[in-house]
């Protein structure tokens, strides 16, 4: 019998922290283990080739940390990464599996628009990747999809600086140009796992008429689905409703960067990453 083992969540940085919380508060009999490659972050500007290498060498990590299954909890490395993942790196790896956060969005979030016109907040990278147009024409062609690029918003957060004047008046900037651009859209899907972070001030700027749409919820439910679908992985996990956390940071700084955004006190193990 193999030996059972954590659900592994990866994400550049801060932000898949969000989608691990609702996961847990949905999957709660299960073990986690969260890996940040925050020394490296942000992953958004950078070119397909490296989100891929740094992807894949941390997926590679958490299968060597006993993880049967890894959610790329961040939509650069979904875009950039998770396809190539699953058609060449898995061939020597069976039995493991790899998934994404694009596709439970696309899967549902067209049907929360009314004027069928909706925006994809995201990073350049996920938005160069048009991952995003391509999965909402599978599952909503009818649906009208525009993307806007906030490369300033994960600096924001990860560095606190989303809660000062300065932070928040990019972020209103943002807002404006995406209304101005986009007027018929009702629904903001927040595209970047860093986002529901900023989720109040978005709502503040963008004004009580506009649906906005954070994936965590989105992936929990549909993760829970596919766990239902695959009793053999199911039988792989451990239960011990445990969660654990690795960062490429130095550990205290991954500690303090958790509990100045999130409020959350935590232990994190630093790890290289080859």
């Amino acid at each position: 019998m193999p030996k059972k083992g954590p659900i592994g969540f990866f994400d550049s940085g801060y932000g898949g922290l969000t989608v691990l919380s609702e996961v847990r508060e949905l999957l709660p009999e299960y073990d986690y283990l969260y890996l940040g490659d925050n020394a490296r972050a942000p992953y958004g500007t950078r070119s397909f080739d490296v989100v891929y290498e740094y992807t894949w060498q941390c997926v590679k990590r958490l299968f060597e940390e006993g993880c049967e299954l890894v959610i790329l909890a961040c939509n650069t490395a979904s875009a950039k990464a998770l396809r190539s993942i699953q058609q060449k790196e898995l061939l020597d790896y069976p039995g493991k599996r790899v998934l994404g956060v694009i596709r439970p969005s696309a899967e549902s979030v067209g049907m929360f628009s009314k004027s069928n016109e909706i925006v994809v907040l995201a990073t350049q990278g996920t938005v160069q990747s048009e991952s995003y147009v391509l999965e909402f024409q599978k599952y909503s062609p009818e649906l009208k999809v525009h993307q806007y690029a906030c490369p300033m918003w994960v600096p924001l957060v990860e560095s606190g600086e989303y809660k000062t004047e300065e932070g928040r008046s990019i972020i209103r900037r943002d807002i404006q140009n995406i209304k101005k651009s986009f007027p018929n859209a009702d629904v903001y899907l927040l595209g970047c796992t860093h986002y529901p972070i900023l989720q109040n001030i978005i709502k503040e700027f963008s004004g009580s008429d506009d649906l906005i749409i954070s994936q965590g919820p989105i992936v929990a439910e549909s993760l829970k689905k596919y766990l239902s679908r695959h009793s053999w992985l199911v039988k792989r996990l451990s239960t011990k409703s445990t969660v654990n956390y690795l960062t490429t940071e130095e550990h205290s700084v991954f500690e303090s960067s958790v509990n100045e955004i999130f409020g959350l006190n935590l232990k994190a193990r630093t790890i290289k990453i080859n």
